[in-house]
């Protein structure tokens, strides 16, 4: 608790001393503003290949997605749009524009910080051009850092496979 304000201390959602910048891979799960089913429906019978069918916030933020490597020094490996998240393999590759942002003293927030930041900020802008006001996404963002060949295909079977399972998803809401 914050002693001051009487209200709950936020646990930091980064691993600590960790520069997010760094070349590699990682996973991130960006979840809807209390988990409402707005951006997909899962169509199909379980366990015979469900479909997902984007509503059209999640065309929306599909295009963005697939916009990532025109605007920033990463690659979205693989990804779903499920109906209240997002799954997300991002890659960061070494080059010396990160290298040069890595050691500015005026770094600032992370690449992957910054790639999530764009997501969320361009689908939520575009949504409100089209449709009116409305709180998009939950504040922050999941993340693991990919360490090895093995933790990669575990995570990109799990992506490809969250479509399938979405009944018993950690995340499952009714649509």
């Amino acid at each position: 608790m914050d002693k001051e304000k009487g209200l709950p201390q936020r646990k930091p959602l980064r691993l600590k001393n960790f520069d997010y910048s760094t070349p590699g891979a990682y996973f991130i799960t960006i979840c809807t503003y209390n988990r409402k089913c707005t951006l997909s429906r899962v169509v199909g019978a379980i366990h015979e290949s469900p479909e997902i069918k984007l509503t059209d916030y999640g065309k929306i933020t599909d295009e963005i997605i697939q916009n990532i490597p025109k605007r920033h020094k990463a690659t979205v490996d693989t990804y779903v749009i499920m109906p209240n998240h997002i799954h997300l393999i991002i890659i960061i590759t070494d080059d010396e524009e990160l290298r040069a942002i890595r050691e500015s003293p005026l770094q600032g927030r992370s690449v992957i910080s910054k790639v999530i930041g764009h997501i969320k900020m361009n689908v939520s802008k575009e949504i409100h051009h089209r449709y009116g006001d409305a709180i998009i996404w939950q504040r922050g963002f999941h993340d693991h850092i990919i360490r090895d060949r093995r933790d990669y295909e575990k995570i990109a079977k799990y992506i490809y496979e969250n479509p399938i399972r979405w009944q018993y998803d950690c995340f499952y809401a009714e649509e």
